[in-house]
Formats: C-alpha cells, structure tokens, sequence
C-alpha cells in the first residue's frame, strides 16, 4: 500500500507540473509539490528523517547564496542602470533589440535569471512605450534571452546549479561546453523576433500614459561590492572549497552591509523557488527509494534509450522542460538515474536552457516575463509568443546538437563513440 501511495502522490506531482495549477483552485506548483509532500508524511508512508535524506542540502544552499548575490545588485539599482544604459544606446527599435537581448542574455548567465527578467521586464516595457514601440517584441526576446544565456554557465539557471552540484561537474568545462550553444541562442533569440517583428515596431502611447514602476537608485559602492562578490565567486569556484560554501561565505559578507537592511536582501531570495525543490527532492526521492524507477532505468539502458545520446536527449529535453517544467523535469531525472556519465550531463543542462524557451510553460523566467508585462497592460498571448519561441528554440538547440556532439559531449546515436571533451 505504501508503494501505491507513492506513485500516486508521484503522479499527481507531476500531473500538477505539467498542468501549472489545480482547477478553479489558486495553487501553483509549488503548492501541488507542497500537497504531495503532506501527503506522503500524514500517510505515514515515509518519515520526515527519510524525506530529508533525499534532499541534497549543498544544491539548496548554493542556490540561497547566488539569490543572495542577486539581491545584492538589485538593491543597488544594477539593473536600473543596465536598461538606462540600453536605453542611451539604443538609437533605432533594432539596435534596442539587439541590447536587450545582449544585456539580458549575458546578465543571466551569471546572475539569477528569473530575477533579471523580473527587475528588467517593467523597465524595458516603459522604455519601449517612451518611444512609441510596441514592448511585446521586447518582452519575448528578453525571456528568450534569459533562458538561453543561462546555458553558458553552471549558475546560470536553478537547473544548471542542481546538475552542477549532484554531478559535481566543473565550471571551466561547463562553460567550454555552454558558451557557443548560448551566444549562437541569443543570436536566433534576435534573429527571429527582429524578423518577425521588423515592419511593425511602432505602437502608439497606452491611454492614461506611461505606467510607472518602482525604481532602485542606483548605488555605485554597493555595485561594485556586489561585482566584488561575484568576482570572488568565480575565483572560489577554481579552488577545492566546496561551490555552496564558497557562495555562503560571499552571501554572508554581502549581508554583512551599512547601506541595506538584512530584511531587504532576504526578502528578494525566491522562497517558493527553493519550496519547490525541496518538495520535489521528496517526492521524486521517495520514488526512487521504492526501487521501481531502476528497474525502469535498467529496461531503457538495455535498449539504448537513455538520455547519453542526442537521439534521445534533444526530444526529451524539449518534451519534459515544456511539459512538467526544466526544473521538476531535471530533479526528476537526477533522482532516478543513478550514476550518470559526466559528458551527457553537461549536454543536458545546455539542452533544457535551451528547451525551455519554447513555450510559456518552459521556465518560471518565461513566466515572469509574461506576468510582469500583462501587469502593465501588456498582453502577450500563447500563440503569439509560441510564433517567436518555436522557430528561435529549435534553431538554437540545432545549433547546440551540432557542437555538443562535434566536440565530443555525447554521441548522435546509443552507443556511439565519444571522444571527449
């Protein structure tokens, strides 16, 4: 019975994953993810001592800290001063696109993704309003661009930190492997929505006027701790102190701060965010520990069809991150496969980075984006989006199979050579 009830609760999880909410109910994923875990304990089908072995603390602690260092430049009014900055440069609708994909895109990779786009988003929008531009255009590159930056580095995205940590890959190699598939999806991200949207820029000014946002002044003394920390960060990562300790220790001394309240950078932190994978490592751990998914793993292997070959990883990527979501979909993964091969790994992070792009349903930054621009009047609909997203995301991830499989990450085919990286 116990073993019944957990592939219920498994289901029902990801059911509600891949569906975003409950019917007529105000419940997100988290929530779902939340209810499932209550479940499993109230049923007394696993203790909270088991549940707690299955969720690895080193992922949840380097993801606080990174959201921390976040914090830290959006307090400042870093990002305030980025739009500013594109918007002094930005001489024509195009070459606006184009800073809006490359700021975007580049700030992503190193920074939290959903936080760029929702502290960039309202400005952007407003920007592109001040100038009789219509900011749909806008709002799909800069989630684009979000998710397919993230792809260059190994903290780029929450999926890339969960597979970096559990697989302890090295973010030298990652970036050898992400750089390339990154700038050549920011390219496509341009690309296409310039060629979708270059004859109709213009939008006349919303009635009642601009909309205000919130704005951070800027800081310089606290922007440059913060790029401090971040340098720091990096210079961390090339030692052997482990990556969430070395993360805490820069949260810590960004924390440590005269010009912010504690109160301030930790209410930035994305705390159903870290809900979530806390809820998912249960329910997915609790799975696995029932020994059903090997058995399952051992079936695919034998015939060729896990994920350590491109033939399979590229559909898999785009179905699951599109699905029940790159975050619940790499969890998921990671829970089940036991002992994965390094190479695929790196290809698979590139991969969902890239895959979430093609529907709203993809990325919480897709969703952010999206969000935060009907908060303005600004209306984005499913077909609309989807009519930028599909061609850019496929063009991107053809591009990254080829140099995945041509630099030696994994093979085309099951049981294909690999050479190395």
């Amino acid at each position: 019975m116990h073993t019944v009830i957990i592939i219920l609760v498994f289901l029902c999880t990801y059911l509600g994953m891949a569906a975003g909410r409950l019917p007529h109910l105000q419940i997100d994923r988290t929530g779902i993810a939340l209810l499932g875990v209550i479940v499993l304990l109230t049923t007394q089908t696993v203790t909270l001592d088991q549940l707690g072995a299955n969720i690895d603390v080193s992922t949840l602690v380097l993801l606080f800290a990174l959201m921390i260092i976040s914090a830290q430049f959006a307090s400042a009014g870093f990002f305030e001063l980025a739009v500013e900055w594109i918007m002094r440069r930005a001489d024509s609708p195009t070459m606006l696109l184009a800073l809006t994909v490359v700021v975007g895109g580049g700030l992503s990779a190193l920074l939290a993704n959903e936080l760029v786009v929702l502290t960039m988003a309202p400005l952007i929008i407003v920007g592109a309003q001040a100038r009789a531009l219509d900011p749909r255009p806008y709002v799909i590159a800069l989630g684009g661009a979000a998710n397919a930056g993230s792809a260059a580095t190994l903290i780029g995205s929450p999926p890339n930190i969960l597979i970096g940590q559990l697989g302890e890959l090295s973010f030298r190699l990652f970036l050898q492997a992400g750089l390339v598939p990154a700038l050549l999806g920011l390219g496509s991200v341009f690309a296409v929505t310039w060629f979708l949207w270059r004859d109709r820029f213009e939008a006349p000014v919303p009635e009642g006027g601009i909309a205000e946002v919130p704005r951070h002044p800027h800081d310089r003394a606290q922007t440059w701790k913060g790029l401090a920390g971040m340098v720091l960060l990096l210079m961390l990562f090339a030692t052997p102190l482990p990556r969430e300790l070395g993360g805490l220790l820069i949260a810590a001394a960004l924390l440590t701060n005269r010009r912010f309240t504690n109160r301030i950078m930790i209410s930035a932190v994305d705390w159903p965010l870290l809900l979530l994978f806390v809820c998912l490592f249960a329910v997915s751990g609790s799975l696995a520990d029932s020994g059903i998914p090997f058995s399952i793993v051992s079936w695919l292997q034998e015939r060729g069809m896990m994920p350590d070959n491109m033939l399979v990883l590229a559909p898999m990527s785009l179905l699951m991150s599109n699905t029940i979501g790159n975050t619940p979909a790499t969890i998921l993964l990671l829970q089940i496969w036991p002992n994965p091969p390094h190479g695929p790994l790196y290809a698979i992070a590139v991969m969902n980075s890239l895959a979430a792009n093609l529907t709203l349903l993809g990325s919480l930054a897709t969703l952010i984006a999206i969000e935060r621009a009907e908060a303005l009047g600004v209306r984005l609909t499913f077909t609309e989006y989807a009519r930028a997203s599909v061609p850019y995301t496929l063009i991107s991830m053809l591009f990254a199979m080829i140099w995945l499989v041509g630099t030696g990450w994994v093979s085309w085919l099951p049981g294909g050579a690999v050479p190395g990286p």
